[in-house]
């Protein structure tokens, strides 16, 4: 599997450098963008069946509250079982709608049939749901759980629409109940939509057919190529570069090693585009940094808990590529789609902002707790920045050439993966092109796996609701209880700050973006100005109790009580929280700084 996915995001990078080649010399690779949007088909579903090897699809982490023993093993094995059956459903869905394309004689290019790029779709969705059986809790009670529940629910699929809208509350209540106790939300949110496309005569195959309008947007490969080029920075030591030029520039301020620290995770986290990733990864180094320092256990691991999230508004990052291309491709009726380059500036500000509250902070603890400064020392600085700046470089690299209108996105994240590849095999030597750059290219693509195929389900549940007019009435509703833009704004603080804290970054923003712009616009809030409040509020989740997901991994990552960790990321969740509400309620702060460049 990893050679595979290797060759293709490969040759994914290959055909928009060569297609940015030929066009400075005039010319042109034909069907280069068609066979680059179909090849992200394929590293998304390849992606996701690593995802499911690695069990990292994106869902709730609710299942600790279920008593331990019996009722936790038995609502372990539901989950998966269900998981098992919905993707199995996909999987025959996707067979029908494949075969009748295959009739259909389309052709991608080349004389390339078009099913040969499509039949990875229902061979993955199969691979995953065996993948679910085999690896069901509680052993061969638990693969039997799921294989009953497979034959169950194909079985239902098969029903006749007068049946399948009987089953349709009864259904919905399961598939809850699954979502809550573990199962996926790509599978939870695809169920329900097969679910509600059956009780309407159409069908198990109207979720494939949506997972299949992935390869129509244009944009979209620069997801999968700007995660590459992130992950290879950071397998490449890009961390341990960056805490030494942090370090060697900031150790001499107050607070210096707390500054260095919020620094290289918001960095860290810009390249990844996670910031669960960034306390996993880099918890590790900077904590011990920052205790040797005499900084309080409790801030030390409070600051990495929160340090994670602060650079989720900064380019490259995948939340605000991913933000703009689901309301591109989701387009609802009355709304503009924002731009992707203005989301980019926009967010700057506000990033900025937030992080200044932070490390203000930060300054005041390292003062109080008698932290030490260091000398400047400029030779040290100059060969720590030395060493880090081609690291440094690569946020410029995308904003130069994206921002100033030299390349298309698409282009632009392919020289990325270049950049960050060249910089990591070639300069640096720290990742081996044939031992280990497969590996850090398996572990891209499951992030973009886990990413895509959440897109590919959300895509077809959005058409169901704008089909229903469930946009129009969910706008009437709320203009009927809400008067105006500020108490809009208001319930929308709570909402994203709840849904940050209970769902994971991506799956709020395929699944709530397409339905909170229609209503924005209708209250008269600019469309970037909402972007970066909805991905500024999401980031803010991470921190809220009692299911914030950075606090779980930081309770996990540095073996310290749940409770006690909530404690300690209290302080930097109420900074954070009046940073959010100015950018929320000073436009100036967002759009005022596009009109000001001239760019709205």
């Amino acid at each position: 599997m990893t050679p595979l996915v290797a060759l293709t995001l490969a040759v994914m990078v290959a055909l928009p450098i060569a297609q940015t080649i030929a066009r400075l010399f005039r010319g042109d690779i034909p069907d280069a963008g068609n066979l680059t949007q179909h090849l992200t088909l394929w590293a998304g579903f390849l992606g996701a069946i690593l995802a499911s090897i690695a069990g990292s699809h994106l869902g709730l982490s609710t299942i600790h509250l279920v008593p331990e023993g019996r009722p936790r093993q038995a609502a372990a094995v539901f989950a998966n079982a269900l998981s098992a059956a919905i993707v199995a459903l996909l999987a025959y869905g996707a067979v029908i709608l494949v075969g009748s394309e295959r009739g259909d004689g389309g052709h991608l290019a080349f004389g390339i049939p078009m099913w040969w790029s499509e039949v990875v779709v229902p061979l993955s969705f199969a691979l995953i749901a065996l993948r679910f059986v085999w690896n069901a809790p509680s052993g061969w009670v638990g693969r039997g759980a799921a294989v009953a529940a497979v034959v169950l629910v194909v079985a239902l699929g098969r029903l006749p629409p007068e049946a399948a809208e009987k089953l349709l509350w009864p259904g919905a209540i399961v598939i809850g109940a699954g979502f809550v106790l573990g199962t996926p939300v790509f599978a939870a949110m695809g169920g329900l939509t097969m679910l509600l496309y059956h009780a309407q005569g159409q069908g198990v195959v109207g979720v494939p057919t949506s997972a299949l309008q992935l390869v129509k947007n244009t944009s979209l490969p620069a997801v999968p190529l700007l995660t590459l080029a992130g992950y290879v920075m950071a397998a490449g030591g890009a961390s341990q570069r960056l805490v030494r030029a942090y370090r060697a520039l900031l150790g001499w301020l107050p607070g210096g090693m707390a500054l260095m620290a919020l620094s290289v995770c918001a960095v860290f986290t810009t390249f990844t585009g996670a910031s669960g990733v960034t306390i996993l990864a880099m918890g590790g180094l900077v904590r011990p940094l920052l205790l040797e320092e005499k900084y309080p256990r409790g801030f030390a691991t409070g600051l990495v808990t929160a340090g994670g999230s602060l650079g989720l508004l900064f380019p490259p990052s995948l939340p605000v590529i991913l933000y703009g291309l689901v309301l591109q491709s989701a387009a609802p009726p009355g709304t503009t789609p924002p731009d992707l380059r203005e989301l980019y500036v926009a967010g700057a500000v506000p990033g900025l902002l937030i992080f200044a509250m932070v490390a203000a902070w930060a300054m005041v603890v390292g003062v109080r707790s008698g932290a030490p400064r260091h000398a400047f020392e400029l030779a040290e600085a100059g060969q720590a920045l030395k060493g880090a700046a081609v690291d440094l470089l690569l946020p410029v690299v995308v904003v130069g050439l994206f921002g100033l209108g030299i390349t298309t996105l698409l282009e632009t994240a392919a020289i990325a993966a270049v950049y960050a590849i060249v910089v990591e095999v070639v300069i640096f030597r720290s990742i081996h092109p044939l031992r280990d750059l497969p590996r850090v290219m398996a572990q891209a693509a499951t992030l973009v796996g886990a990413v895509l195929v959440l897109l590919a389900m959300a895509f077809g549940l959005n058409e169901y609701l704008v089909l229903q007019q469930f946009p129009d009435a969910m706008l009437d509703w709320v203009q009927a209880h809400i008067g105006s833009q500020v108490g809009f704004l208001l319930a929308l603080n709570v909402m994203l700050l709840v849904l940050g804290s209970v769902l994971e970054m991506y799956s709020a923003i395929v699944a709530i973006a397409p339905l909170v712009a229609p209503i924005g616009a209708a209250y008269g809030v600019d469309p970037i100005h909402l972007g970066v409040v909805f991905l500024a509020n999401l980031e803010l989740g991470f921190l809220l109790p009692p299911m914030g997901l950075n606090l779980f991994l930081a309770a996990a990552r540095f073996k310290e009580p749940l409770g006690w960790v909530y404690r300690q990321a209290l302080p930097f969740l109420l900074i954070m929280s009046v940073g959010v509400l100015v950018v929320t309620y000073v436009p100036a702060v967002t759009v005022g700084v596009l009109t000001l460049l001239h760019i709205k």
